[in-house]
């Protein structure tokens, strides 16, 4: 298969550039040398918030880009300054932004996840979580989303998709990556649609090795396919490509040999894909480069310029910072990297800077104060969205609402986390104010005399057990599933049979299938503030249930816990 060679039309879509645009990415680009060029491909992790350290780092390194790990709005945005201030070209600079502003500022808004988004049914809160992102960033000084995820959860297993998705339906992903695109950009930002060819057929994560999108093409092409083309039509001006392997289209296109190839090293991916297939004439940048799915699958001295040469034009964080500057500028000397393919991924990269208006505003103030990071305004916001998402799965034994003359002891045992978690303390806290008593578990106090106590002294002392799920999904992690107690599992629902039991999950909705026989289930999808104060209120009748299920609850309509129901 050869490589066709697309070259960036930058008065097209995404970029739509003017004259005036057009000539200032030009210029810009001739201006530069080989090795201006070279380091202009890299967007490096920014090594700390520190002006006089960022104000010579940014010098001596001159990136494309940076990323900020999340800390105080008012040192990011003065940091942030800094850095475009001492900056040849604008800097693009990112966050991990699909929760909300807190994804750059640690102070920002945590509106929700998006699978909280989508059990609200409706787009018009994706469209608030990202017009939230988009304001809190710019604020602070970021003008780049590492969102929207559109990868689809077809597979409940997969421990690093799940509550960071829409959900598992391809028009459900289509409408609420778009409105979260659509709210993003009125700030005047970018997005990155990610994880390119998709995330979440697999059970394993791609931060510790290659991961497979196993769909057959037709079948990618009518979900994956059809989500990335409705986002490459709506205009969006980045993709991230993952280190995901697409072995059916490799091997449809008389590839074999390169079926585990990640799609960040395959040109057949990137070029005859992304770029010739779905007609993407925007940047792509690669997902992190330190991750085991991209170091384990070739030499990173050959990695680094062959991720270039198949097609990703921006290289996102290093190992070394130094020394992946060396492999790149070896790869260059040496012909990996062509100056045909150097010259056209930093000319999409100034495309995307201008189609954002960096060229005409380096070093300006956004205009937007800080109050606006984390205002009770957003706060608000995050709250209805919560309301409307919190699900309830199962009620087989009416239990709810939940009353003090009913229910008024309270057994609340922490799963996944531990008894002074902020968001099993504020739970505890608003029962108590409704006017439970509440007894909250600590599993680090257990000792073996809890095992052998008399079933009846736990009907004797509680009138309702329950179970508070906060399985948060985060990298490295191999499985979200509920982990019990070695210690005959003590922390588990063992006692169901005698006293009322119900269970919420904060965060992972597939955990029924760990707690199969549990009269009330609920997902809520998150454990930020306002998703526990709408539990607390929906689980005593102060409002009722409105969420959808984005995903099957039963782990793909499992008979073995349908009967239960």
């Amino acid at each position: 298969m050869t490589k066709p060679c697309i070259k960036a039309d930058l008065r097209a879509r995404p970029y739509r550039l003017d004259d005036a645009a057009v000539a200032w990415v030009e210029e810009t680009l001739a201006a530069m040398g080989t090795e201006e060029r070279i380091r202009q491909v890299f967007a490096p992790l920014a090594p700390s918030t520190n002006e006089q350290y960022l104000q010579e780092w940014v010098t001596k390194y001159q990136p494309g880009a940076v990323m900020f790990r999340p800390a105080p709005k008012a040192e990011l945005k003065q940091a942030a300054a800094v850095l475009q201030q001492n900056s040849a070209v604008p800097l693009l600079v990112a966050g991990n932004l699909e929760d909300g502003g807190n994804g750059f500022a640690e102070d920002g808004t945590y509106y929700g996840k998006p699978l909280q988004v989508a059990a609200t049914g409706d787009p018009a809160f994706a469209r608030e979580l990202g017009r939230i992102a988009g304001l809190e960033a710019a604020a602070a000084g970021a003008n780049w989303a590492f969102a929207p995820i559109v990868d689809l959860d077809l597979n409940w297993r997969n421990p690093i998709t799940n509550v960071r998705t829409f959900g598992s339906d391809t028009d459900t992903v289509i409408a609420m990556s778009r409105a979260y695109k659509q709210g993003f950009e009125q700030s005047g930002g970018v997005v990155s649609v990610k994880h390119f060819p998709g995330d979440g057929t697999d059970e394993r994560d791609q931060h510790l090795h290659v991961t497979f999108n196993s769909l057959p093409v037709a079948e990618w092409m009518e979900s994956y396919g059809r989500i990335y083309r409705s986002l490459i039509e709506d205009g969006a001006h980045t993709v991230m490509a993952g280190h995901i392997a697409f072995p059916a289209y490799l091997i449809n296109k008389g590839a074999q040999e390169k079926a585990a190839t990640p799609a960040t090293l395959s040109p057949e991916l990137l070029q005859h894909l992304l770029r010739g297939e779905l007609g993407f004439n925007g940047m792509i940048v690669t997902d992190a480069t330190p991750m085991i799915g991209f170091a384990a699958s070739a030499p990173r001295e050959e990695a680094i310029p062959a991720a270039l040469a198949a097609g990703c034009d921006m290289i996102l964080f290093n190992r070394d910072y130094t020394e992946d500057l060396a492999f790149m500028r070896r790869g260059v000397e040496q012909g990996v990297v062509t100056a045909e393919r150097l010259e056209d991924a930093v000319r999409r990269i100034l495309g995307v800077k201008a189609a954002a208006g960096l060229h005409l505003q380096q070093g300006k103030d956004s205009g937007i104060p800080l109050e606006a990071i984390g205002s009770a305004g957003h706060a608000h916001s995050a709250r209805t969205m919560a309301d409307h998402a919190v699900t309830l799965v199962r009620d087989r034994d009416a239990l709810l609402p939940l009353t003090p003359d009913k229910y008024r002891r309270i057994f609340l045992m922490p799963l996944g986390t531990d008894a002074g978690d902020r968001c099993i303390r504020q739970f505890a806290g608003l029962l108590e104010a409704g006017g439970f008593q509440v007894e909250v578990q600590d599993l680090k106090e257990y000792r073996f005399d809890k095992v052998s106590q008399p079933l009846q002294s736990m009907k004797d002392r509680y009138d309702l057990a329950i179970y508070a799920a906060v399985e948060r999904t985060s990298s490295n992690r191999t499985q979200v599933r509920l982990n019990y107690s070695p210690m005959v599992a003590i922390n588990a629902p063992w006692f169901a049979q005698e006293v009322p039991s119900l269970a919420v999950s904060f965060a992972n909705p597939y955990h029924l299938l760990d707690m199969p026989f549990i009269s009330t289930y609920i997902n809520a999808y998150a454990d930020s503030e306002a998703t526990v104060h709408a539990v607390a209120a929906q689980l005593t009748g102060q409002a009722p249930f409105k969420g959808k299920h984005p995903v099957d609850a039963y782990c793909g309509n499992r008979w073995d816990l349908h009967i239960y129901d």
